[in-house]
């Protein structure tokens, strides 16, 4: 008896340790404490794209020729100022989101040791163009961004919920994609305006080779591959 006992707890546990494993899989947003609720929505469901778009492009697109983007609004005041920001500023987003991954990449090595040294006053007027000016340049050379989907809200914000006050406001979500040639052409150029602003050799090498295959390294961290 004490051994048919003894394999039933080992069956329950290795249940339970692949209950686990399937846990990771299940979408638990509905569990976070939120200070508003949905009152209105463009449709039922909240599209899984907006969540994470990596995921939903592989299970969702057809064409592989295409990267795509998801952005949300925070809310504003009426339905219609959301979506038009959200469309107005998807182009910006995207060459946010870009800048953002070179800062980082630059901030970073294999060694651990920054590609551009924030000790080395040679790297000034190169650290203030990645800092102030990379969103800009890389906006400009960003083209072919087409609108796929959106998705809006209305939420009602309550007090009683964790809200600052009540109040009624929209947010607004929009797919968006690019064709990857355009994409990759775009985080090209960008590498070599930066590689171009740096006036000393052991830097621009430094930095040269940091951005070597940026494209490459931008899609896998987009996949959660890095």
């Amino acid at each position: 008896m004490t051994k048919w006992l003894i394999l039933c707890v080992l069956a329950i546990s290795m249940i339970g340790c692949s209950s686990k494993k399937k846990l990771k899989e299940i979408d638990h947003t509905e569990t976070i404490k939120k200070n508003f609720t949905v009152t209105d929505a463009s449709s039922n469901t909240r599209p899984g794209w907006i969540e994470d778009v990596a995921v939903w492009a592989e299970q969702e697109a057809k064409d592989n020729k295409f990267r795509y983007f998801a952005f949300e609004t925070e809310p504003k005041v009426n339905r219609e100022i959301a979506c038009n920001l959200a469309k107005a500023n998807m182009k910006a987003d995207i060459a946010g989101e870009i800048s953002t991954f070179i800062q980082k990449h630059l901030a970073s090595s294999e060694e651990g040791k920054a590609s551009i040294d924030p000790n080395n006053p040679k790297t000034q007027a190169l650290r203030e163009f990645v800092s102030n000016t990379l969103a800009e340049k890389v906006q400009a050379i960003v083209n072919g961004a087409s609108l796929v989907k959106t998705y809006w809200e209305q939420r009602s914000f309550s007090e009683k919920l964790g809200a600052p006050k009540n109040y009624i406001g929209y947010t607004c979500a929009v797919l968006v994609r690019m064709e990857e040639g355009r994409l990759k052409a775009a985080i090209d150029k960008a590498s070599e305006d930066i590689t171009a602003k740096a006036d000393d050799p052991e830097t621009k090498e430094n930095v040269k080779k940091a951005l070597d295959n940026l494209d490459d390294a931008y899609s896998k961290a987009r996949q959660g591959l890095i």
